[in-house]
């Protein structure tokens, strides 16, 4: 007999708690967006002015906000969040599908290193001395992993990842492409001639376990310590970690973000894209920074939404933002007053 492809409706919303309404007859095997979503597919609303949008769409099931009760007969599944709803329904209809366990032969590998069970490793990898590699781990083609490092269990390195010496990785982390964990920090001490000596980097990065972290990213080891990533932290493309940076659990970091040295970022901020951090900054659990803004060494960001260059308040950046905006008119007003005391001052000395 055939095996049925996909979910029923009533699957998918006992898998996120919500509730079925509507006409629901169809099985659902694929998630898409609102616009292009057709037979089959299923979709989400994230809120009801997009009810319009809803009415149109193609999908087999739709995810809507509780408050929408009935689209037009349409089959709906309301739920608290509809987003993670889509998320978490996604997760279930395309699994991830792992690599078959195989070492390729053209992978070099030390004698001294250990490779649990069902382990894949691609083409051009090398596995340094020492080094233990857990079960149903894939280091895909080119990575290069140095001696005396420890990968956990059920991680991803994706091709030409570098994985220096003594890195500690924990399980179900992903490294995408070209990311770079463990390299030397940049610290140099002058002398009297200003030449510049290396201050040692003989510290450690420890990844702790279901990080994420996004191709070209690099991670350095700790100068004398270590650099620490926290537990389900998320990291996106092209973010520069320094030595010695502490950053804690389910933490989310956008691209282009630059965060130097000894900066702590505690549990659950949010780091827009192309933020920097000077070195010694402190931020707190729930704070969260907008793109592009810039943190001085040794501030302390506490919790709320923070803004702008050099980083303050959401509301104070707005504020000064609004007066910015207004400095072309002003000038222009400045310049009329000008105009208009000078013509009163030539009024008075022809007066006398």
């Amino acid at each position: 007999m055939t095996e049925l492809r996909g979910k029923t409706i009533d699957e998918l919303a006992g898998h996120v708690g919500g509730i079925v309404s509507g006409v629901c007859t169809e099985r659902v095997e694929r998630v898409a967006s609102l616009a292009e979503a057709s037979a089959h597919e299923i979709a989400f609303v994230e809120d009801a002015r997009l009810v319009e949008s809803a009415l149109q769409s193609n999908a087999s099931c739709l995810i809507v906000p509780e408050v929408i009760q009935d689209l037009d007969g349409k089959c709906l599944i309301r739920v608290a969040r509809p987003k993670l709803a889509f998320a978490l329904i996604a997760e279930l209809l395309h699994p991830t599908i792992g690599r078959a366990p195989m070492v390729h032969k053209l992978a070099v590998i030390a004698g001294s290193a250990a490779l649990e069970e069902n382990v894949f490793v691609g083409a051009h990898s090398v596995i340094g001395e020492r080094t233990i590699i857990g079960a149903g781990t894939e280091i895909h083609s080119g990575t290069i992993i140095g001696d005396d490092v420890t990968i956990g269990r059920s991680c991803v390195i994706h091709p030409n990842v570098v994985i220096y010496k003594g890195t500690v990785i924990g399980d179900r982390v992903i490294l995408h492409a070209s990311v770079v964990v463990g390299a030397d920090g940049f610290g140099y001490v002058p002398d009297e001639t200003n030449s510049l000596h290396k201050f040692p980097q003989i510290g450690r990065a420890v990844i702790d376990d279901d990080v994420e972290i996004g191709a070209g990213t690099c991670i350095d080891r700790g100068a004398l310590g270590e650099t620490r990533i926290g537990r389900g932290t998320k990291i996106d493309n092209l973010v520069q970690i320094a030595h010695n940076v502490k950053i804690g659990e389910r933490v989310v970091i956008a691209a282009q973000t630059g965060i130097s040295g000894s900066t702590i970022i505690e549990d659950d901020a949010v780091i827009g894209g192309q933020v920097g951090l000077g070195d010694h900054a402190h931020v707190k659990s729930g704070a969260i920074i907008g793109s592009k803004a810039g943190i001085l060494p040794g501030k302390i960001v506490r919790k709320g939404v923070w803004w702008g260059i050099p980083i303050q308040p959401l509301e104070d950046y707005k504020r000064l933002n609004a007066h910015m905006n207004r400095l072309p008119q002003l000038r222009e007003e400045v310049k009329e007053l000008q105009l208009r005391i000078k013509e009163l001052e030539d009024e008075k000395a022809n007066d006398k």
